[in-house]
């Protein structure tokens, strides 16, 4: 009898701490405001401005929708020339999808500024960012002639 109860309420146990886990897909966990857009730029590049038949403006890029919520990237041209990259739109649901996206937006703005275009690599452990980062910037781009 005693081996049974034993039995018993260690399964209820291994239970118990099995459902009252809480995984980074669970939602929020606080009421931290989302950290602002990120954005980064060409040092010294001029500010957008129109020029004879160049393309020039700040062009924003359709929202793509992602499995942890929509990627959005504005680009800024200046004569022909990607001189900034924001993403004023990304997944913050829950704390994981901060910490994910603060390493790998950064990383996908540079490389954006590096290849001046949309051919860039995804980031590691950031696949879902980084389509949806992929997707809206071929939409600026294609808004922008580029």
């Amino acid at each position: 009898m005693t081996r049974i109860t034993l039995w018993a309420l260690s399964t209820l146990s291994v239970l118990v701490l099995l459902f009252g886990y809480h995984t980074s897909t669970a939602g929020p966990s606080g009421t931290a405001s989302p950290p602002a857009a990120y954005s980064g730029s060409v040092a010294g590049a001029p500010a957008a401005a129109t020029s004879g038949g160049t393309t020039a403006g700040t062009f924003t890029g359709d929202a793509a929708d992602t499995r942890w919520g929509p990627v959005q990237v504005a680009i800024t041209v200046a004569d022909g020339t990607i001189t900034d990259v924001q993403v004023p739109e990304y997944p913050t649901g829950n704390p994981k999808d901060e910490e994910i996206n603060q390493y790998a937006l950064p990383v996908l703005i540079q490389s954006t500024l590096d290849a001046q275009g949309g051919d860039i690599d995804m980031v590691s452990g950031a696949t879902v960012t980084s389509v949806g980062y992929q997707e809206s910037l071929q939409s600026a781009l294609d808004q922008a002639g580029l």
